[in-house]
């Protein structure tokens, strides 16, 4: 399940003051913004609290999003190498697809 990864996203824990009872109508509007870096530098600053509404905040699935991956090399003999090769080639798989397959297996077992 490598290609097809899920991940969740699920606050650990509440924003500050998120024991703030608000009523809609006390929320603040959340600005527009035209720029990235304008957003960032605001919702570092802001509490967060008083422009959502936490209380009715739902877990979001992202699906479609590649893990990030980081390249590595390894030194493998030659005849451990052309056996892997060989195993990919009978389940028609890239043999570093098949490896990361296997590792991950094994690390979740």
């Amino acid at each position: 399940m490598i290609e097809n990864d899920v991940h969740h996203f699920s606050p650990q824990r509440k924003p500050q003051g998120a024991s703030k009872i608000m009523k809609k109508a006390q929320l603040k509007p959340i600005p527009k913004f035209h720029e990235e870096k304008l957003e960032q530098a605001f919702w570092g600053s802001a509490d967060s609290t008083d422009y959502i509404d936490w209380s009715k905040a739902k877990p979001a699935v992202f699906v479609s999003l590649k893990p990030s991956t980081t390249t590595i090399s390894i030194r493998l003999p030659q005849s451990l190498l052309d056996s892997i090769k060989l195993a990919a080639n009978a389940r028609d798989v890239p043999y570093q697809s098949l490896i990361k397959v296997w590792l991950q297996e094994r690390v979740r077992a």
